[in-house]
């Protein structure tokens, strides 16, 4: 059995954190190092950091200065012995079975990376939407699936539902004191398989809507500061490695997030939503020689360009016309269909 080297970042989680690490140590693949990055925590977790490593040897712990997500999960990734390399957040938790499932496939076969499913949790509930199964790609055919934003595959950006071959993390890291830091990190470690696999069983429980989560605040500043600039990155990479096709699907969800960025900044009562307002428009204006090409793209939408024309021609009528769309037509259609 290769080692597990499992890291995670924490600050200020302390209602959370003993769950966390019990599900951890409660892992039926045991070779493991667990690795708690304390980010200069200023509530109670340091103690319990403490605590933990006096109840199991594997438990190693890392007490900083507050540096901000990326700079905890790097940290955690230059201290790691293991041959494979995973995350947890310090308020979320995972199944017993997680880890050696997701070894078990990787080593079957012979892949550098694995992802799984995983659970929303929220005040409601769980919503868990997998429906089992193995899927293989080889190449950078992983990276596609990934690009190609497809709802049978929660790949997505985020480094805690994944397990790496730790070889795949050379000369890489996360980016210091951003948020959205998974955005760039995964399409380059994805770019870097040769073999990939998915296993669409719902082995971790993520919280999406605790009080005080980056993950829970809406449209903010992050958005236009971190976010885009991340994207935009995201894009020039996979120019760079010459997949402007890829590159093309990537702008294609970008220009769909900017419209539902559009629509939800009208909403709020943000004292910027006109200068963020204004922003989406003149980007996509300044876009709009290159819409014809992007959404011919493989995956593209004919509804979405319709969409995109509409707002190119007036941001007001695509307004307009898309509150009628929600308030009147797909009711009525959804009426119909019960």
């Amino acid at each position: 059995m290769e080692l597990l080297s499992v890291i995670v970042p924490i600050y200020n989680v302390e209602p959370w954190l003993e769950r966390c690490v019990r599900s951890i140590r409660e892992q039926t693949y045991d070779r493991l190092e667990i690795l708690l990055v304390d980010d200069g925590s200023t509530d109670g977790c340091p103690a319990l950091c403490d605590r933990f490593a006096g109840e199991d040897s594997r438990i190693r712990v890392l007490h900083k200065e507050n540096g901000g997500l990326s700079d905890a999960r790097n940290a955690g990734i230059d201290a790691a012995k293991g041959t494979y390399i995973a995350f947890v957040d310090g308020d979320d938790w995972i199944d017993a079975e997680m880890y050696e499932a997701m070894i078990t496939a990787l080593e079957e076969e012979g892949a550098d990376l694995c992802a799984c499913s995983y659970k929303r949790i929220s005040r409601d509930g769980s919503l868990d939407p997998s429906a089992g199964g193995r899927t293989v790609w080889e190449g950078q055919g992983m990276l596609e699936v990934f690009l190609l934003e497809k709802d049978e595959y929660q790949i997505q950006n985020s480094a805690w539902n994944k397990v790496y071959r730790r070889q795949l993390l050379e000369g890489l890291r996360f980016p210091k004191g951003k948020l959205y830091e998974d955005i760039v990190f995964t399409t380059k470690l994805l770019a870097r398989i040769r073999r990939g696999v998915y296993l669409d069983r719902a082995f971790y429980n993520y919280v999406i809507d605790r009080d005080g989560s980056i993950m829970n605040q809406g449209i903010k500043k992050s958005i236009f500061r971190d976010q885009i600039p991340a994207y935009e990155e995201k894009e020039a990479f996979l120019r760079g490695i010459g997949r402007d096709d890829l590159a093309d699907i990537h702008r294609y969800f970008f220009y769909k997030r900017l419209l539902i960025y559009y629509r939800t900044l009208q909403t709020t009562k943000d004292p910027e939503r006109k200068r963020y307002c204004a922003w989406i428009r003149q980007r996509l204006k300044r876009d709009a020689g290159e819409m014809e090409r992007v959404y011919g793209c493989r995956g593209a939408s004919a509804n979405e360009y319709r969409k995109m024309k509409l707002f190119l021609r007036s941001a007001v009528l695509f307004r307009l016309i898309m509150r009628i769309n929600e308030k009147l037509i797909i009711p009525v259609r959804m009426r119909g269909r019960g």
